[in-house]
């Protein structure tokens, strides 16, 4: 079992490493795009990486909040993350936007739904009605373990993007938390 424990300001750095070591596996097989991210930018941008470390100060009460979890291997590693932040659109404080990514060698062995499962209790008790994902279509295995978590399509733009060469679509998936009013 990996320990999963909320990402630290202090500890980013680390956090960096391992996004940047994921993203260079985005668009590789056996997984494929799972960023719409052209190969050669797939890196976590200082400018990204600027912004998401803010937005872990901020307060949950305010707009450009984030927060976020990291899963360790026995080594001590971050192998994989799940992240939550407000949307941007005013109106919107009942919801939030969800980002998740695991390592390649580490799939397949839960670790996904235990991070989504950390994610949607926290966001449950922090009082939020809804979550909110986008994901690559053609990225079957992600749709997937969103559904086994309860998440629904709510739509889906196809031919969204056209990377590398690739027609890639957009769906887009919601988890309510609670009953609306």
């Amino acid at each position: 079992m990996k320990s999963i424990t909320p990402l630290d300001p202090r500890d980013f750095d680390a956090f960096s490493v391992y996004l940047n070591l994921h993203l260079q596996e985005n668009g590789l097989p056996p997984s494929g795009y799972f960023q719409p991210l052209a190969r050669a930018h797939s890196v976590f941008a200082p400018e990204r990486a600027d912004a998401f470390r803010q937005a872990l100060q901020r307060p949950l009460d305010g707009p450009g909040w984030r927060r976020a979890w990291v899963a360790r291997d026995p080594a001590g590693r971050i192998c994989a993350h799940v992240d939550l932040r407000a949307h941007p659109e005013p109106h919107t404080e009942h919801r939030c936007l969800l980002g998740m990514g695991v390592r390649q060698d580490q799939r397949r062995r839960g670790l996904g739904a235990s991070l989504l499962t950390l994610a949607t209790d926290w966001a449950r008790q922090t009082g939020l009605a809804w979550l909110d994902l986008q994901v690559l279509s053609q990225n079957a295995a992600a749709v997937a373990l969103y559904r086994r978590c309860g998440f629904a399509a709510v739509g889906e733009r196809p031919d969204m993007f056209r990377i590398d060469g690739h027609s890639l679509g957009y769906t887009s998936m919601s988890l309510s938390l609670k009953e609306c009013p």
